[in-house]
């Protein structure tokens, strides 16, 4: 397992000191590490465990459980395709598809490059112009697989002009 950086450190121990006194401290602690460092580091648990006096297995149960935590750094991009009722009808299973095979990755996986993470969601609340998907904070609608190749592209573009090492998926 990788050992923490000082900076992770860090974070992961002022989070746990800072909430551990909350009644179901665990979510709240495991949100912070999350919104702070974009991910969950796998050599966090056995310090949040420690903290909340729980097992390692606890901790990571209730990481597992939870679609959102994600224990492997993401990429520069977080890309969540709408899966709810009103994207499927306007299709989005098909776009789904096209996205995985532009991107070579299924769900919960990020590009070799470390460009893209794919996630999926269940309503972007914006079931009028499915089907939606959402990079970063914003929200597309009426997608399509050339749309997307298109959006990409500028991505790309935006993440070579701002430096490879920025994390734009929060």
């Amino acid at each position: 397992m990788t050992k923490l950086s000082e900076q992770q450190y860090q974070v992961v121990a002022k989070s746990v000191s800072d909430k551990k006194a909350l009644p179901g401290a665990l979510l709240p602690i495991l949100h912070d590490i999350q919104d702070q460092l974009g991910y969950i580091p796998k050599a966090a648990i056995d310090i949040i465990a420690a903290g909340l006096n729980q097992t390692a297995a606890e901790i990571y149960g209730v990481i597992s459980f939870y679609h959102h935590f994600r224990l492997d750094k993401p990429g520069n991009h977080l890309v969540e395709i709408c899966r709810a009722e009103a994207c499927q009808a306007m299709g989005s299973e098909a776009l789904e598809q096209e996205i995985k095979s532009k991107l070579g990755i299924d769900y919960h996986q990020t590009t070799k490059d470390n460009n893209v993470s794919l996630e999926p969601v269940y309503c972007l609340g914006n079931c009028a112009c499915g089907p939606s998907i959402k990079v970063g904070e914003r929200v597309y609608g009426r997608m399509s697989g050339e749309k997307f190749s298109r959006l990409m592209d500028k991505l790309s573009t935006y993440v070579v002009e701002l430096g490879q090492g920025e994390n734009h998926a929060r």
